[in-house]
């Protein structure tokens, strides 16, 4: 913590117990039992504080300890919880907002030095040059050699309208090249691609609930709908970790008619009980809409699609969501910080709570468990249909995510596919347009080639990863020297080989390849090109937008449809 101006650091702290003992005398006197159990305790803490900074052997970091100790406080509450340092206040404000100053680029770390990961298309980086795969040797002149991913990200940032120099290093050129860019403040659209899957069904991609996404949503359906003969929507929330509720409640009010419940609140403190309504007149009430979800859609994005479920406007594709239906408000303290804390509980309007555990109520070891199916509750949407609490949406359609081989996992994981996309880019100065790119026996091979040759690259099979368990098995019950033969033969034919799991997945692998190839050349744009023809989810979705019966249907609670798998719903 920072001292305050004209005061040592012995002051402030003399300041503060006098503070405290002054409040202790207050609330004996009044016999608030609750309040002097409080102050107590602070004032215990200042105490052992004060010992801890006076007698302990080394020196101490005040901040840091006493962050620590705020920080570990609030995990013992809940994940969200939290305290936010004045040197963490732009990046919560990204958050919120969209908006930062800097050179609009992601970084990643590669080994000794960060590397940019994605130029964002349009901003300065791109402009001037940076490409991705660009090892950050300097910044302004200073060294960015075993710097932390934060570190180099805090010099990037600055004010808008300052100069910054880069010195990179890239793949395919021997020499360094200085890079010139002018930061300025960067606005990232929360709906990074809006077109026509068909020539009937519109899509809208939203990423994040920040301040005008409403507006961005609406503009890109007004675009569809008059410019591109949209008459059915797919509303794509998937890995939408969510954001402002006050946007939640407009994007829902788009497709609901004006004073619709979206969403309530409940919390201890009776100002925090609030219901939230369409404030205004939709932009449409019939077209016909999909909302896709995952595990990765949580908060604002259950707001919106619970809502639309619970209203029976369309229908919810995709995988159960988050379950994230904690309220965080934001409260202002002392020297430029802030606390984040929970205040309430999200409701969406057949009465469900979008909050999948419960922390209030941990287990002796301090984890949660995810509410118990025992425990689960019916609730009905406003045209009868049964649905069902428990934390998170549950999807009408659900459909199975794609499981990855091992092979592939470690090849994202290690930055393998992402490495050998950089050495492509730099002997390759174009590639087809991501609707008609498809990656080629070639490309493939060399593809192949590349990971052969990498004596750092590992991984393991889930079947060795069960067959070694197997083997310990048998080993402990004596079946193991019946067998060792045998053994030994499965051992070797499971041990994982490159060369021949990257032909088994070939298909997953060069779906992935494809897409960071895509990105080098068309951007995040250009990718989401490239998968939307691929995305199965995205496909049921248009087949059942596209069969108007099965439609309504399933939105008046005859036919429930899980992955094509249709029953009655009782």
């Amino acid at each position: 913590m920072r001292k305050r101006r004209g005061l040592s650091a012995k002051g402030w702290l003399l300041a503060v117990v006098l503070s405290i003992t002054v409040t202790i005398g207050f609330v004996a006197a009044t016999g608030d039992r609750r309040n002097f159990e409080l102050v107590k305790n602070l004032d215990i803490f200042y105490t052992l504080f004060r010992e801890l900074n006076s007698y302990y052997v080394d020196e101490i970091n005040p901040e840091k300890l006493i962050k620590t100790g705020i920080d570990a406080m609030l995990e013992s509450l809940d994940p969200y919880t939290s305290f936010i340092p004045e040197s963490e206040m732009d990046d919560f404000r990204f958050m919120t907002t969209g908006e930062y100053a800097g050179i609009g680029a992601l970084i990643t770390k590669r080994g000794r030095y960060v590397v940019i990961s994605e130029p964002y298309e349009g901003f300065p980086a791109q402009e001037a040059g940076l490409k991705a795969g660009d090892r950050i040797l300097e910044i302004d002149g200073k060294d960015m050699k075993d710097k932390e991913t934060s570190f180099v990200s805090d010099r990037l940032k600055g004010p808008a309208g300052t100069q910054i120099n880069v010195l990179v290093k890239r793949p395919g050129i021997d020499k360094e090249l200085m890079i010139t860019i002018n930061r300025r403040m960067i606005q990232i659209n929360p709906v990074p691609y809006y077109g026509m899957v068909n020539n009937e069904t519109g899509l809208i991609i939203l990423n994040n609930f920040t301040q005008e996404c409403a507006r961005e949503v609406e503009r890109a359906f007004t675009d569809l709908k008059n410019n591109h003969g949209m008459k059915s929507l797919i509303l794509d929330l998937r890995g939408n970790p969510g954001g402002l509720m006050d946007e939640a409640v407009k994007i829902a009010n788009l497709f609901l008619p004006r004073g619709s419940e979206v969403v309530s609140t409940r919390g201890k403190v009776s100002q925090w009980d609030k219901t939230y309504r369409a404030p205004r007149e939709p932009i449409d009430t019939v077209m016909p809409l999909a909302v896709l979800i995952n595990r990765g859609s949580a908060s604002a994005s259950e707001i919106v699609a619970g809502a639309i479920q619970d209203h029976d406007r369309g229908l919810v594709i995709g995988q159960r969501s988050f379950g994230k239906g904690l309220v965080q408000t934001t409260r202002s303290l002392a020297y430029n910080t802030s606390l984040k804390v929970t205040t309430a509980k999200y409701y969406i309007p057949s009465g469900r709570c979008i909050q999948a555990v419960d922390y209030s109520n941990r287990n002796e070891d301090g984890s949660v468990g995810l509410i118990p199916d025992s425990l689960m509750k019916a609730f009905k949407t406003k045209g009868g249909r049964t649905v069902f609490d428990g934390g998170g949406i549950s999807p009408d359609i659900t459909i199975t995510p794609e499981r990855f081989a091992n092979i592939t996992f470690a090849l994202m994981a290690q930055q393998t596919i992402f490495d050998f996309s950089t050495e492509f880019a730099a002997k390759t100065p174009t590639i087809a347009k991501p609707e008609k790119f498809q990656i080629t026996d070639e490309m493939y091979n060399a593809f192949k080639d590349y990971v052969s040759n990498l004596e750092e690259f590992r991984y393991e099979s889930q079947s060795q990863e069960q067959f070694r368990k197997l083997k310990s098995v048998a080993q402990r019950e004596e079946y193991f020297k019946l067998a060792e033969e045998a053994f030994k033969e499965l051992e070797v034919l499971l041990t994982p080989n490159a060369t021949r799991d990257l032909e088994i997945f070939r298909e997953e692998v060069s779906e992935l390849l494809s897409m960071e190839l895509i990105r080098r050349y068309y951007f995040q744009r250009g990718a989401i090109i490239f998968n939307i023809g691929r995305d199965k989810e995205i496909k049921e979705a248009s087949n059942v937008l596209a069969n108007k019966s099965e439609y309504r249907d399933m939105l008046n609670g005859t036919v429930l449809t899980h992955a094509g798998d249709k029953r009655m719903n009782n």
